[in-house]
């Protein structure tokens, strides 16, 4: 065994501020997994003409929460030769060569140095008969201004070749959710790689595997009746100055909201847009409860843009609104329509789970009247009757209105139809019915009360729930105008029943 010296200068205090950077534990893991891919992709004639064709990068990442906590990540790579040690230790020694994953000079050191007070690398270069092992102590290191690190070797057989980070008392432990995240958002970093047959990526032992999600075959949504297509299009187009973008974009066959969004892809390797972050800007997919939102996705290949320092993230500059303008026109293209048929399709759901969610939706209704309704009706039956509805609603918070004009039996009508949040409205139903003069038309305006309990129990985050319950109320004061116009007397004690048994019967669970 012998012992040398690694230059690790200069400014070694930034080691201590490296453990505030602002990582996710995936990204900060994913700095380790990329200088393995770019020790293999630059080694990788002279590995298989020692292996054979069939050798791949594999890479173990070993996560051991007990305390005190560790996190070992091992590659058969290349390992680091002793001419780039300089380089490979010193922080923001930036490569002569960037082409590639590596590319700052600072992945190795910045996410160790976040995950753990102390960390280790241990190496074999293939053809050098040396492993050596270099040890970090941020403290001592920062304190003592130690600018020099010793790097202790033993001898190995030359055809040897390795790299094993040790990450010891680590301060961010991936434990419960956070693992799975971890094995998630890492499959989707690399799913290139991995589906290509360059890496083999473990974590704790588990081999990941990308899954492609099933895409969607159906007919156009305006011609139901017409040929299936499969909802997939391929993506390319170039905006100068050396810029360009290619992949794919399809509609998921599964709804899942959690999935959807692109994947930005810079030199086969995820950027932005891995596990459940996927890339979804609105101005391509809309609130987050459009249908787009749940059904696109796919994998855009950008040249010539710059990320962060992370790689967590692209540096846009002006850029990234003359992509979305370019990319919403490749996606919505009359060949194949992305957008449309995301936002226009809707699943005919199988008999067997829509007379599931029947069956459920009757037994709750129905003990929901049986437990409430008896002690609500003689309230109801002792009311006197009601006619006219108010000649002008009152004013409240109002979430959302619509005005529009029709006409009917020879008469014009102006109807409004509003959303309020107001909290002191304690009908679920109100509206007015101020009639015609000469100058202006009949005014009918429907409310509704988002703040009411039975819409705060049945149509808060769904807009086809809360699509749903507005049409029934706007139905209902229609019908009672209609009503009340052909004769009947006291139309509007149906609406005011409606509403009172709504809120003392229907309204819990």
């Amino acid at each position: 065994m012998s012992v040398n010296k690694v230059d690790i200068r200069p400014g070694v205090s930034v080691l201590a501020v490296l453990r505030h950077l602002n990582y996710k534990p995936w990204y900060a893991l994913a700095e380790f997994v990329d200088n393995a891919v770019e020790s293999f992709s630059r080694n990788r004639d002279a590995l298989r003409s020692h292996h054979g064709e069939s050798y791949k990068l594999a890479v173990n990442i070993d996560v051991d929460p007990s305390p005190p906590a560790r996190i070992s990540i091992r590659d058969n790579a290349a390992g680091i030769a002793v001419s780039e040690f300089g380089r490979a230790f010193r922080a923001a020694a930036i490569p002569t060569d960037r082409s590639g994953l590596a590319e700052f000079g600072m992945g190795m050191k910045s996410a160790a140095c976040w995950f753990a007070p102390q960390w280790q690398v241990r190496t074999s270069a293939f053809g050098e008969p040396r492993a050596r092992i270099v040890r970090f102590e941020i403290e001592n290191i920062v304190n003592d201004g130690i600018e020099e690190l010793e790097i202790i070797e033993r001898e190995e057989a030359s055809s040897k070749h390795y790299t094993e980070v040790v990450l010891e008392n680590i301060f961010h432990v991936p434990v419960g959710r956070t693992v799975g995240k971890l094995k998630e958002h890492l499959t989707d970093i690399y799913r290139v790689f991995i589906r290509e047959g360059e890496l083999e990526l473990r974590f704790n032992g588990e081999v990941l595997s990308p899954q492609q999600p099933a895409i969607l075959e159906a007919p156009y949504f305006r011609d139901s009746d017409g040929v299936k297509r499969t909802w997939r299009k391929e993506i390319g187009f170039d905006f100068g100055d050396g810029l360009s973008v290619h992949g794919f974009a399809a509609l998921r066959e599964k709804a899942n909201t959690a999935k959807a969004g692109f994947s930005l892809f810079r030199r086969g390797r995820v950027i932005q847009g891995s596990g459940d972050e996927g890339y979804r800007p609105a101005f391509i997919f809309g609130s987050s409860n459009s249908y787009r939102y749940q059904r696109l996705f796919g994998e855009l290949h950008l040249t010539g843009f710059e990320v962060s320092h992370t790689k967590d993230g692209f540096r846009w500059d002006d850029n990234e609104q003359p992509f979305l303008e370019l990319l919403r026109d490749h996606l919505d293209g009359d060949d194949l329509p992305l957008l449309k048929q995301a936002e226009g399709y809707r699943v005919r759901v199988a008999r067997a789970q829509l007379s599931d969610t029947a069956s459920q939706a009757v037994d709750n209704t129905a003990r929901a009247i049986e437990e409430r309704l008896p002690a609500a009706l003689p309230g109801l039956t002792d009311a006197p009757p009601v006619d006219a509805p108010g000649e002008e609603l009152p004013h409240a918070g109002t979430l959302a209105r619509k005005q529009f004009d029709i006409r009917f039996r020879d008469k014009d009508w102006r109807i409004n139809i509003e959303l309020t949040e107001d909290p002191a409205e304690s009908q679920w139903l109100v509206f007015s019915d101020v009639a015609a003069s000469t100058e202006q038309p009949r005014s009918l305006d429907i409310r509704v009360s988002l703040a009411h309990p039975f819409m705060v129990r049945f149509a808060q985050t769904d807009s086809e729930d809360m699509e749903a319950l507005l049409r029934i109320a706007a139905a209902l004061a229609l019908a009672e105008v209609v009503a009340r116009d052909s004769g009947v007397r006291h139309a509007g004690t149906i609406r005011r029943n409606v509403n009172d048994i709504i809120n003392f019967a229907l309204s819990e669970a």
